[in-house]
């Protein structure tokens, strides 16, 4: 139940006054769809409106000046602005206003009349103007002019002073709150109550009020990350709560190790360690399994399915696409087979005798182990004895499919992968519910991809080296960028690109796209994989994840307009077998410093984690580690960056908080129920109203 105190904010933003059936869908797109939404829509910028003689003032400021109206210019055309000449001692001022804006306005500013008008000035000729000023008050009137107007995101019709208008609109309806922070940490940081930093949130006075270091946004900013911990915390004490089937490591699964033709890493031995303290436990394990693309984390997750397997149970893998369910398949049946383990893989294009031999298999226990897709937790999928669920890329996945393929089985164990590098100060943030295992060396054999950086200038000269590899026996990734502003653009650009080389390579060159069908995506990826497809051009919509040691060029085309992080684990496609490996990593100078930070960055280093770290550090907040594709929260106030020891203080609190007061009956407890309700953090999910 929500507090009532809330209901006010969780009100519909067509209760707010001014708001009609027109502008509440506008409003919707650009806050939310409730008043809570619009209460938490922060001004990004501010306008000053300093109080100037015309003689004060230079071209470009914005400034309120007291004028006095000399004379009206009519237009000649429709075509024409309305000009309204003004003084101000010995300076002029003429005041432009185009269109249907011009109505009215030779009442408001009569011949011989003292007015204040407030606007950017532009010079234009020897003249001085203002367009459309953005006011206009009588002599004793110039409280109605603002000193400091902060300005709001717009658009959909809606200008950004509509939005600043509804905006107080709705902090009229902040009710006052409990305070559900530690007195001596609110105290100690410097922190406002809750509806002061509202309030300051919405009347910022200089531009460092709008940073997110300002005090009032770095309390919002706690609010929430206290909210999202203590979800998460108590999402991660209700599954320790819960009895995990008793997995012991026997001769099976060690001689699925023995058996491997490479010994394992020091990392993938500290992970399958904790994994297997986990599956011991009697309780149920939630782990990630966090490691660069390429680290080893499928051998890993193998070893604990064999565990499931020697303890007389079944395991399940789910990837997100039927290519790395296959490749995941490929990776596992081999070692598992050739210990009587028996393993499927189940995806949404098996049909008739041979799906039902399959579910069979399962039903009856007589495969231990499944790979697939979403296809595993349909309903007519049937385990004997699901013991873990192991999911590939998690974040690809929504709170409910996962649950889905964990309800198929009592206490399962959940082993999440992933191979997107947070850096650990944003770990609990993404993870605060999951006990975390890292492999960051690469397994022996790998060799280090050479990383260039080339001007587009040097295309040709790329495309010559690509070719006469590629007649040589290489195989390699031509890599296109593709961004929703231009996808129909970028995609003719790809075309173009596998048109070109297919005029140099023939049918050894293969493309794959969005728009492409599944099946056909599918076959030329399989074509690259057997190596009948020599160089796979592909833009980044699709999966490019394929495991083919024998592909060992990348070429990233305009580099500059990828994410760091996406850019790293494009090159980790390659480097996976023995011979030499290269990336070619074009772009369209001139860089921009951030840019060119970035090449450097990928030149000098290939752990993922480091250059998450890095570029954290260089770029500050944003989304410039492609964190929002990888499950990262969608915080409002949170700046990743500057927040970042908010973060770990946040995860402090929480664990204290539910070790105390589990039931949250004391009077902060109570408090802490209106903040989780206010923030929509769920503990059931560990996300927003989910």
């Amino acid at each position: 139940m929500r507090p009532e105190s809330l209901f006010p904010l969780f009100a519909p933003v067509g209760s707010l006054k001014g708001v009609g059936p027109r502008i509440a869908p506008a409003l919707e797109r650009i806050a939310g769809p409730l008043v809570r939404d619009v209460l938490f829509l922060a001004p990004h910028g501010i306008i000053r409106r300093p109080r100037r003689t015309l003689s004060e003032v230079r071209p470009e400021e914005t400034a309120t000046i007291l004028v006095t109206v000399e004379e009206h210019l009519r237009p000649r055309s429709p075509q024409q602005p309305l000009r309204i000449r003004t003084r101000d001692g010995d300076q002029r001022l003429d005041l432009i206003w185009f269109g249907n804006a011009s109505r009215g306005l030779e009442a408001r500013l009569p011949v011989g009349a003292q007015r204040w008008v407030s606007g950017k000035l532009e010079r234009f000729g020897l003249d001085l103007q203002m367009v459309h000023p953005d006011y206009v008050a009588e002599a004793n009137g110039l409280a109605e002019i603002p000193q400091i107007e902060t300005v709001y995101p717009a658009g959909a019709g809606l200008t950004a002073r509509m939005v600043r208008r509804i905006v107080h609109s709705a902090l009229d309806r902040t009710p006052d709150l409990p305070e559900w922070q530690d007195p001596a940490w609110k105290t100690g940081r410097g922190f406002p109550s809750w509806r002061e930093a509202i309030r300051a949130l919405h009347s910022p006075q200089d531009d460092f009020d709008l940073s997110p270091a300002a005090p009032a946004r770095a309390r919002l900013a706690y609010d929430e990350l206290l909210a999202h911990q203590l979800a998460m915390a108590q999402r991660r004490a209700h599954r320790r709560a819960g009895a995990g089937l008793r997995l012991i490591p026997a001769g099976l699964s060690g001689a699925v190790e023995a058996a491997l033709p490479f010994r394992l890493t020091p990392d993938q031995l500290t992970a399958l360690a904790e994994i297997r303290g986990d599956l011991a436990s009697g309780q149920r394990m939630s782990r990630l399994l966090q490691g660069d693309v390429g680290s080893g984390k499928t051998v890993v997750a193998m070893l604990a399915l064999a565990d499931a397997a020697a303890a007389g149970a079944q395991g399940a893998l789910m990837a997100p696409t039927e290519i790395l369910a296959r490749q995941h398949f490929e990776t596992l049946s081999g070692p598992l087979e050739a210990r009587g383990v028996g393993v499927v893989l189940l995806t949404g294009r098996d049909r008739g005798p041979a799906r039902r031999e399959k579910l069979e298999r399962l039903a009856s226990g007589a495969a231990a182990v499944a790979v697939g897709t979403h296809a595993l937790f349909q309903d007519e999928v049937r385990f004997h004895r699901l013991a873990l669920a192991v999911i590939d890329e998690q974040h690809r996945f929504g709170v409910g499919e996962r649950q889905r393929l964990l309800d198929k089985g009592e206490g399962v164990h959940l082993l999440s992968m992933s191979a997107t590098p947070i850096p650990r100060t944003l770990e609990l943030a993404a993870y605060g519910d999951l006990d975390v295992s890292r492999i960051v060396g690469k397994p022996p054999g790998r060799t280090p991809v050479a990383t260039r950086a080339a001007p587009m200038t040097r295309l040709a000269e790329v495309e010559d080296r690509l070719v006469a590899a590629v007649l040589s026996g290489a195989q390699a990734f031509w890599i296109c960028p593709l961004v929703s502003e231009s996808e129909l653009v970028d995609l003719k650009a790809a075309e173009q690109r596998a048109r070109d080389l297919q005029a140099r390579l023939g049918g050894r060159v293969g493309l794959v796209h969005g728009k492409l069908p599944g099946p056909e995506k599918d076959a030329v990826m399989a074509d690259f994989a057997a190596g009948k497809v020599k160089v796979l051009v592909a833009t980044t919509v699709v999966e490019v994840g394929v495991n083919v040691p024998n592909a060992t060029i990348m070429v990233i085309e305009q580099a500059e307009r990828f994410g760091l992080a996406q850019l790293h684990q494009l090159r980790g496609r390659v480097g996976r077998g023995r011979a030499e490996s290269a990336c070619v990593l074009l772009y369209d100078p001139p860089l921009s410093d951030t840019a060119q930070k970035r090449l450097d960055i990928l030149r000098r280093s290939d752990d993922g984690f480091a250059i998450a770290e890095t570029d954290l550090e260089l770029r500050g907040g944003g989304d410039a580690l492609g964190l929002r594709q990888s499950g990262f929260p969608d915080y409002v106030f949170v700046d990743p960056f500057v927040h970042r020891d908010l973060i770990l203080a946040a995860g402090d609190d929480a664990r204290l908080v539910l070790a105390r007061d589990p039931g949250f009956t004391s009077p902060r407890g109570e408090a802490l129920k209106v903040l989780q309700a206010l923030f929509d953090w769920r503990p059931e999910t560990g996300m927003k109203g989910a």
